[in-house]
């Protein structure tokens, strides 16, 4: 079994294949966190230290024992109202305004199976993979209940955390904080790695220490934001890529978040997860009950390579859902860096010849097609079809397309609306403003208010009509603007609600598309839209050197499957720089690969190398989808960006290198490679060398002497027999 009870200490331990998880139900009532780390034996109670620190309180079920402290122990799920001044996990408002829970162990259920929460997206698993451990706390003034669950996936060493909060009295409570997930460390120097960034420069790693006070990021964005993303990692300060102790949390949530890290007079670290308590507070009927999102989380003594691997294997096997996870997906073409809005139907059937004349499976038309969309500034909500623009109706060019041989695709964005709209004009009321004040424009566009059932429901009936117009088979769906105007406590977590009804009912109806999430590229890149779409745009920079730096900030938590990653045209659209071709194939392929751009203006040279790119893809893709992805190098700090997948077996794998620089009088570059077997050898294919696997990955393999500035290389290694 995973998950363990001592009945006689009321200790709880959970177990993973490689990892242990302990706290204690103590004789006062209170949950307490006793160790994560290494798999184990015995109880860890020993680590607790009770002393009379002064200036620290203690629960008047201690009695007179001033050794007894709240604001001193390590706690499994701490609240406001207990005599703890570090950062807490719960606020509640009673009915009568204190702020104040004071939740005690009541009781526990062990069952086999993974839990799901009601409206929100989890991890899901197999029976025979995974247990589920609720421990249930009690506040005994106002009978609120605090359901503690924990998903164990013990191959996958994961563990997961929810809470649910039951409101067992007979008046109205208002949640103001609930965090998903809390740990505590008694000792240990951290510190916490973050992903900030800005739209199309998303998901910098940032590591800085955890030192006194608090280390916060999170979202008040409405979505995850490209600004912060809902992963963290707490790291000893000695932890590197492939050694010493970590620990992520992942937020399996696309609306604001927290994370907390904070070190305590006592040099002990508090590491917590959640809803955003900013603009935030949700009113809990007697007898109703609130459901705070999951937190995903895993742990390495191995570095974060071990640690991203096991994140990887999570979000691909028990996280992305329907037909698309496993198989070979379409390589598509998008008109927006091809056309822009300025195309008709004729465009996007050139579009089509082109691509089946270099081999590409299907063309995904953007922005533009509806309403009166011809610029950025009108008609979304509009989701009619502009027959005049296509000239004719929409099945009629997906039969077109679908003639020269290739699949069609479709943009949608379906939670915003223009002023400048019909929808609008006749439900202004359906925008999500703050009553009696004029909104906030971005993007010259406003949010629907999707927390509304009436306002979603219409929506989806229209974007329905439109999908059940031909054959389309696959949907980009765009979210271009951040939330502002929150005019209530409950609406930004109602809303996410609202978008996760949506695309349930989406992805049940229309269970053969392909759907690519996107929010001006990366700023919803999360486990909660992963859950409904099995890939997400990963930037609105298609700049191959640009691309490196965030595709490796992605792979921290996000595997390649989920990596929406295309060759677009030069100079680039964004930073104006030029890269070969090579370089940006070599580069996109770090995901699910497509073109962004208009393959009518280029020569006969580049669209031979197009097809050689198509051929090499298709030839590694499930390699680089399904295999084990390893970091080579920093981005950041190096001159070249390196990674390589690696199948499960060690058969093979594929080498990706890009220069990063170039200099006069050049030294030898060698790149060391990770993952292989070390006792095998490996031919490399284009050179028809053999090498050892201990030799390449202690010594390394020696790059080309460059001759252009951002040159990239590709490397395929089989194992073979002898040397």
């Amino acid at each position: 079994m995973a998950i363990i009870f001592d009945a006689d200490r009321k200790i709880f331990t959970i177990h993973t294949k490689h990892t242990t998880y302990q706290m204690m139900a103590d004789a006062k009532g209170y949950l307490l966190h006793l160790y994560y780390g290494p798999r184990t034996k015995g109880n860890m109670d020993y680590l607790l230290c009770y002393a009379d620190h002064g200036f620290s309180g203690s629960p008047y079920a201690a009695g007179m024992d001033r050794t007894y402290s709240l604001d001193a122990l390590p706690q499994e799920y701490p609240s406001l109202g207990t005599g703890d001044y570090r950062n807490y996990a719960l606020d509640i408002v009673n009915a009568n305004g204190t702020e104040c829970c004071d939740p005690i162990f009541d009781r526990y259920k062990i069952t086999k199976g993974k839990y799901s929460l009601q409206g929100l997206p989890a991890v899901w698993a197999a029976d025979d993979e995974a247990e589920t451990l609720e421990i249930v706390l009690k506040d005994e003034v106002t009978q609120v209940e605090v359901h503690l669950l924990y998903g164990v996936l013990e191959e996958a060493d994961i563990i997961t955390r929810s809470v649910i909060i039951q409101n067992a009295g007979t008046e109205t409570i208002t949640v103001k904080k609930a965090l998903s997930a809390c740990l505590d460390f008694v000792h240990g120097d951290y510190d916490a790695i973050s992903f900030y960034g800005r739209h199309a420069m998303e998901r910098n790693p940032e590591r800085v220490p955890v030192g006194h006070g608090t280390y916060r990021i999170g979202s008040r964005r409405g979505s995850s934001s490209h600004q912060y993303n809902p992963g963290v990692i707490l790291a000893e300060r000695t932890a590197t890529e492939d050694a010493g102790n970590c620990y992520g949390m992942l937020f399996m949530y696309s609306g604001n978040f927290v994370c907390e890290a904070e070190r305590d007079q006592f040099n002990q670290t508090r590491f917590q997860m959640g809803l955003s308590d900013e603009l935030f507070a949700y009113p809990v009927k007697a007898g109703a009950e609130f459901t705070a999102p999951e937190v995903i989380m895993t742990y390495s003594d191995q570095g974060f390579s071990k640690l991203s691997r096991q994140y990887h294997n999570c979000i691909l096997n028990h996280v992305c859902k329907g037909k698309y996870v496993h198989i070979n997906r379409p390589i598509l073409i998008n008109s927006w860096e091809a056309a822009y809005f300025d195309f008709n139907g004729d465009t996007i059937v050139d579009l089509a010849k082109q691509a089946a004349e270099l081999g590409i499976d299907m063309v995904v038309m953007d922005d533009g097609w509806f309403g009166k969309r011809n610029d950025d500034n009108s008609s979304l909500g509009d989701w009619f079809v502009n027959e005049e623009k296509l000239g004719g109706t929409l099945g009629q060019l997906i039969d077109r397309v679908n003639a020269q041989g290739v699949k069609f695709g479709i943009w949608i964005e379906p939670e915003m609306v223009s002023e400048n709209s019909n929808l609008y004009r006749a439900h202004p009321d359906w925008a999500l403003t703050i009553p009696g004040r004029a909104p906030i424009r971005s993007r010259n566009q406003l949010l629907l208010d999707f927390s509304r059932k009436e306002v979603r429901e219409e929506i989806l009936k229209r974007i329905c009509a439109i999908l059940d117009q031909g054959n389309i088979e696959y949907i980009k769906w765009d979210m271009n603007r951040s939330m502002s105007d929150v005019y209530a406590g409950n609406v930004a977590y109602d809303y996410v609600l609202g978008l996760y009804d949506f695309l349930g009912k989406l992805t049940s109806r229309y269970s053969d598309i392909l759907i690519e999430g996107c929010s001006g590229g990366g700023g919803r890149f999360d486990a909660g839209m992963m859950y409904y779409t099995p890939q997400i745009w990963c930037s609105d920079n298609t700049d191959a050197i640009n691309r490196t730096r965030i595709q490796y900030g992605t792979s921290f938590f996000y595997p390649t499957a989920v990596v929406g990653s295309h060759v677009s045209a030069v100079p680039n659209h964004q930073t104006g720089r030029i890269t070969s071709l090579n370089t940006r194939g070599v580069v996109a392929m770090a995901g699910t690969f497509g073109y962004e751009m208009n393959p009518a203006l280029l020569s006969s040279e580049e669209k031979e190398e197009i097809r050689t790119q198509l051929a090499t893809y298709r030839r590694h893709q499930e390699l680089i989808r399904e295999g084990n992805y390893y970091r080579l190098s920093d981005p950041f700090q190096e001159e070249v960006a390196a990674w390589m997948s690696v199948a499960k077996d060690q058969s093979q794998a594929l080498v990706s290198v890009v220069r990063l620089s170039a200099e006069g009088n050049p030294f030898g570059t060698y790149v060391k490679l990770k993952g292989l077997d070390a006792e095998s050898f490996y031919l490399e294919e284009s050179t028809g060398n053999r090498y050892c696997g201990m030799a390449l990955m202690q010594a390394g393999i020696l790059l080309p002497m460059a001759t252009t500035e951002y040159e990239a290389y590709q490397f395929t290694l089989k194992k073979v027999q002898d040397a």
